[in-house]
């Protein structure tokens, strides 16, 4: 029966490491736009993720339903992508104008990076805990893929954080934003690995005795003196 669960468990982690995975190598966590005041127009919108920006001029034939952002990004149009200069000296990206910008960046990218240490040292756990007299392996993936879902929740928030900053800021050109199937993947990685990693504490728990008499039965004899 603990088999059986551990398997079921392992299916739903691979289905959350695919996420965590697309979430972190892709650039479709937030889409940016600035206001568009007229029509047959070129506005220029933006999508970024952990690693890179990408910004996309596109052509204004009507207005957008939604609202009088630029977009949606999907439309046809030239697109310009670069990679953010996290660990390294140089100029900003462009998009990235307020000065804290970058470190809210570089926080979620080593949070991240935390994340996918920690979901790898659970997967390995979990692969050994399959040998035969390996089950004490349980209890440390279990923290392991816990820990993971928690450091890519923290990453999440801090990337929200940042789309809101440069919103509200008077220094940027966005003025409307939503986000993307990465920070879905994101937020679906978190509910997935987190909830596996608690199963697998659970299941590595010690067996309950059904009742009272068990325990009284089989703890060891207490010496007589």
């Amino acid at each position: 029966m603990r088999k059986t669960k551990v398997k079921i468990t392992f299916l739903v982690i691979l289905v959350g490491i695919s996420s965590m995975l697309a979430a972190v190598v892709t650039d479709h966590w937030a889409v940016l736009s600035p206001r568009v005041e007229r029509l047959n127009t070129t506005c220029e919108a933006a999508h970024f993720g952990l690693w890179r920006l990408c910004k996309k001029s596109i052509f204004i034939v009507e207005e957008d339903p939604q609202g009088k952002g630029c977009g949606p990004i999907s439309l046809p149009g030239v697109k310009n992508c670069s990679y953010f200069k996290h660990f390294t000296s140089g100029e900003e990206a462009e998009v990235f104008e307020v000065k804290t910008q970058k470190e809210y960046n570089i926080s979620a990218a080593a949070i991240a990076i935390f994340s996918l240490a920690f979901m790898t040292l659970g997967s390995l756990c979990l692969l050994g805990a399959f040998g035969k007299g390996r089950d004490y392996l349980l209890r440390p993936a279990g923290m392991f893929f816990a820990f993971a879902g928690l450091c890519i929740i923290i990453s999440v928030e801090i990337m929200r954080q940042s789309v809101k900053r440069m919103i509200d800021s008077d220094e940027t050109i966005w003025i409307e934003y939503y986000y993307s199937w990465s920070f879905a993947c994101a937020c679906a990685a978190f509910t997935l690995l987190s909830l596996s990693g608690i199963s697998l504490l659970i299941i590595s728990m010690p067996h309950m005795p059904r009742n009272p008499w068990e325990t009284c039965m089989d703890a060891e004899p207490e010496p007589i003196d």
